[in-house]
């Protein structure tokens, strides 16, 4: 039994963003029901993974679940609230579907020690419409997305600090191509 389970059934507002600078940034998930407000601390991959995660599973719904797959984009306002006082670091997500109230869940799990059982770890559970999935699917891709640029030889991250170092560019590389 998990030390502390928080359930939002369902969110009033789900959103993914990052506070700081490209290269430094530090990566959230928060959702709000009422005056509940959970954020949870997360990594950037987590959150590329959770976008493309979302995308697949609204796919898939949309071919086994027709009904209540032409929804509405929603656009409004993806910031983080304040305060961003995080309950715990996420360790592994995943995705569900209620499919009595065609509601997407959001699973959130603590990242424990070493020394802990995964039973010991605090989970988060999120139930969100097809809509605000989707818009948590946008806004998760476009997060990313303003990280530091990506270096088209190497695929690492470039600073804009920091002289750039690509191994594929001091002549071993197979074959060099631009895009």
């Amino acid at each position: 039994m998990p030390k502390s389970t928080i359930e939002l059934n369902p969110v009033t507002r789900i959103t993914a963003d990052a506070v700081g600078e490209p290269g430094h940034r530090t990566f959230y998930v928060q959702a709000r029901k009422g005056q509940t407000l959970v954020t949870l601390l997360c990594e950037k991959e987590q959150v590329r993974a959770l976008s493309t995660a979302i995308q697949q599973m609204l796919d898939e719904l949309k071919t086994k679940y027709p009904k209540g797959a032409n929804f509405m984009r929603l656009q409004m306002e993806m910031g983080l609230e304040e305060p961003i006082n995080p309950e715990y670091r996420i360790g592994q997500m995943g995705l569900g579907y209620d499919e009595e109230h065609d509601l997407v869940v959001l699973v959130a799990r603590e990242l424990v020690g070493e020394d802990a059982s995964e039973d010991d770890a605090a989970v988060a559970k999120f139930f969100c419409s097809r809509a605000q999935i989707e818009a948590l699917s946008r806004q998760a891709a476009d997060v990313v997305s303003r990280g530091r640029p990506i270096c088209p030889l190497c695929q690492k991250p470039i600073d804009k600090d920091l002289e750039h170092f690509c191994p594929r560019s001091n002549g071993h590389a197979d074959e060099v191509v631009f895009a």
